[in-house]
């Protein structure tokens, strides 16, 4: 049976903007099962919230596609600063996305055919004028490990193959080399292959499924024993302090969702050299919300999806980084409505 179509929501005041609140959906993983203590999402929701904002959730599942126009079963959301209950949800209803004002894209990799798919079902309502936050044509183009590599002047030597020979090769040349997927989070299917190339096999076998899928190689980079560090941008200009993620014992990876410990630095010459190479990119792609990667002197990775880290710099240096974001986004949406 089809779902009815609801009226247009309720406009809440907001004197900021000409009378009219923003009305922000926001696609995420699932609310209840987030990490209520360092989920950047959350701080968005908050931010938007404290800006007079209505807030309206979905699911990837939840979007879809009717004569030509992008829908989705709405809930409308309220957030709240409570670790043990921190939203509130009403009943679905299904809605024109362009209804919406905005759409933040805070769905989670992998960036598989389910999340490429809701991007492309985004693009219908980019078209009828709602802003989504990363912009739906950049979150296809940008792959967050290739994405890097068109800046190869910041790039510690890399290679993308799937051919057993060309990787190993690229070991022998290097010794100390890092091999991961390339639609990988969070850390996942990362090795390190020192030297001696023990079981190296096994591990190329593993990653490109038998010769079948690229993966990444890059040499190996000990100042990792540092942090990884992850530097923000917001519309082009940086945070001025990255979080430095400190692998635990025993790890190479020093990603939070691998037991990295996550410890605020102020910006280095080096750090503000490497964002003056990808600014231009990052501003010509229209990208309000990106995470770089950095390791020693290199970046290593550049975010676009559902860049993190908000919440740790705010708690460590006082920062209100997703208040920053929605500036930027109600600038975006003036500029968006005079042009």
């Amino acid at each position: 049976m089809s779902e009815p179509i609801n009226e247009p929501m309720n406009e809440s005041k907001n004197p900021a903007r000409g009378g009219r609140a923003l009305k922000i959906g926001v696609v995420m993983d699932p609310i209840a099962d987030i990490t209520y203590k360092k989920d950047t999402t959350m701080a968005m929701l908050w931010a938007a919230t404290a800006r007079g904002a209505s807030l309206h959730y979905m699911e990837q599942e939840d979007l879809y596609l009717r004569d030509g126009r992008a829908h989705a079963r709405l809930r409308d959301l309220e957030v709240f600063h409570d670790p043990e209950a921190w939203y509130r949800l009403g009943e679905p209803v299904a809605t024109p996305l362009a209804e919406l004002d905005v759409i933040l894209m805070r769905k989670d990799p992998p960036v598989d055919g389910n999340f490429l798919n809701a991007v492309h079902l985004l693009g219908f309502a980019e078209r009828e004028g709602v802003l989504v936050v990363n912009p739906t044509r950049a979150l296809l183009e940008c792959n967050e490990k290739l994405f890097a590599q068109q800046f190869p002047q910041c790039c510690t030597p890399t290679l993308v193959s799937c051919s057993e020979p060309v990787l190993r090769a690229f070991q022998a040349e290097h010794g100390d080399v890092i091999f991961k997927p390339l639609d990988g989070m969070g850390g996942s299917g990362i090795f390190h292959v020192l030297p001696d190339g023990r079981n190296i096999g096994a591990i190329i076998e593993t990653l490109s499924d038998r010769g079948h899928r690229q993966i990444m190689a890059q040499r190996y980079l000990p100042e990792i024993k540092d942090g990884d560090t992850r530097i923000l941008l917001v519309d082009g200009e940086p945070i001025p302090y990255g979080l430095a993620r400190v692998p635990m014992a025993g790890e190479t990876r020093g990603n939070l969702a691998a037991g990295g410990s996550g410890v605020s630095r102020e910006l280095t010459a080096r750090d503000h050299w490497l964002i003056e190479q990808v600014q231009p990119m990052i501003r010509e792609k229209g990208l309000l919300f990106v995470g770089l990667d950095v390791i020693g002197d290199y970046i290593t990775e550049i975010n676009v999806t559902s860049p993190t880290c908000v919440r740790e710099i705010d708690d460590q240096r006082g920062t209100d980084i997703a208040g920053t974001l929605m500036d930027a986004i109600e600038r975006r949406l003036d500029a968006q409505r005079a042009g």
